[in-house]
């Protein structure tokens, strides 16, 4: 019988990967023979409209990047989730739920090592309005800041405790600094957290499923320049562990999609910033590496749809949390961590899936890439963000970099193939 496996793309203002995806997947033209089935995919982008809650979708799996911040279609992904069994990128509870306080106090239960972190009550609790300001007059305690940054340490970072994309978020050096960054803070409640002291290098771990990409980043560099091309920055040890890192912490939260940031000091990499369920998608930042997130993408969707994966809606954080309180090293148990995690997101079978339906991938990306259609694809991106004097010079450097991604990759795939041969 003949299915088609539709695949919703619900977009902001993303437009190179969601163009890349939909190119490659018709180059593609897949007819998978699964079962007694020949399965075909269909790829669409998901309108903004009423609806009504016992309504059935059409799509199999939706690949979100907006239920962050748009409450229309967060609620709509609740009811498809929950009501359909649409497999969704991320699971919209995730996101909503799971604010940079609780993976922090999570990671920490399990044993990574996190910076020292404290919480701070807001600096302006709205003391008029009504019942707040009643709880605060009668219970907030007096507290001394710069005792408290005493002993967290400086440098540190004053940050809102759900923040994300560096909202809010200021370091301070001393007791002047953190009085000035807390007095200018609001309503929100904050997190102080100490600075990783004397670290050498900063990673980001971007997740798709059980795959990860190690990137070297410059938080310092301007946005176009910030993923370092590199290739040598870590030993085979650390970047394993990088690699666990992120997967267990996305398979923790039903993450699917989320980046994980870590400073390495004295050969420890220290989990910095890792809820980050939108991740850098665009050319324009990713660039050399944009090739690679897009077929991690396609891999990732394509399993689910045509395995039909059912939402995880349970967190089952007791499977973690029992091997945290048992005796043993950290570097074992992030090895048990790392079992759990890829049985969360069936790792084995999705290999299986990828080596036995998806070889062909890797071909059509690079002439995809390589292709005058995808320069297209660079320009309309860079034309959204860029002046009009500055266009063609950031297309032709952001092409010329996917170029060299092309000339890396062509180079693995001939050697690939002539150690089959050989």
């Amino acid at each position: 019988m003949d299915q088609t496996r539709n695949i919703g793309l619900s977009l902001g203002a993303d437009l190179c990967w969601p163009a890349a995806f939909e190119d490659i997947l018709s180059r593609m033209d897949l007819h998978l023979g699964l079962g007694e089935d020949t399965v075909r995919f269909a790829t669409e982008r998901v309108t903004m409209e009423p609806y009504d809650l016992q309504y059935t979708p059409k799509y199999d799996v939706v690949l979100d990047r907006i239920t962050h911040w748009y409450p229309l279609t967060r609620e709509w992904v609740k009811k498809i989730s929950l009501m359909d069994g649409t497999y969704v990128l991320n699971n919209p509870w995730a996101i909503q739920s799971f604010e940079k306080h609780t993976s922090y106090c999570a990671m920490m239960k399990l044993g990574f090592p996190i910076p020292k972190t404290w919480m701070i009550p807001p600096k302006d609790p709205r003391e008029a309005e009504g019942d707040i300001g009643v709880t605060v007059r009668r219970y907030g305690k007096l507290f001394d800041l710069g005792k408290v940054g005493e002993q967290v340490g400086y440098p540190a970072f004053l940050k809102p405790y759900d923040g994300g994309g560096w909202v809010g978020v200021k370091r301070v050096t001393d007791g002047k600094s953190l009085h000035a960054a807390y007095d200018a803070s609001a309503e929100r409640v904050q997190h102080l957290q100490a600075g990783v002291k004397d670290w050498d290098l900063f990673v980001r771990a971007i997740g798709v499923g059980p795959q990860v990409l190690i990137v070297r980043y410059d938080p310092d560099a301007p946005l176009h320049a910030r993923y370092v091309v590199d290739f040598h920055f870590l030993p085979g040890d650390q970047w394993m562990t990088a690699t666990r890192t992120c997967r267990v912490i996305n398979a923790f939260f039903n993450w699917d999609f989320n980046s994980c940031e870590m400073l390495r000091s004295g050969g420890v990499l220290h989990p910095i910033d890792f809820a980050n369920a939108c991740p850098d998608s665009q050319v324009t930042s990713l660039h050399y590496y944009f090739p690679e997130l897009v077929k991690a993408l396609l891999r990732w969707s394509l399993f689910c749809a045509a395995t039909k994966r059912k939402p995880n809606l349970d967190t089952r954080w007791e499977r973690f949390l029992a091997i945290a309180d048992e005796p043993g090293s950290f570097e074992d148990k992030l090895l048990r961590y790392d079992e759990l995690a890829r049985e969360h997101f069936d790792a084995d079978r999705f290999a299986a899936f990828c080596q036995e339906h998806l070889a062909a991938l890797d071909q059509v990306a690079l002439d995809y890439f390589s292709s005058p259609r995808f320069k297209e694809v660079v320009r309309l991106k860079v034309a959204a963000l860029y002046p009009a004097h500055e266009i063609d010079q950031f297309t032709d450097h952001f092409y010329g970099l996917v170029q060299f991604w092309c000339r890396t990759e062509g180079d693995r795939l001939a050697a690939d193939r002539a150690g089959a041969a050989g």
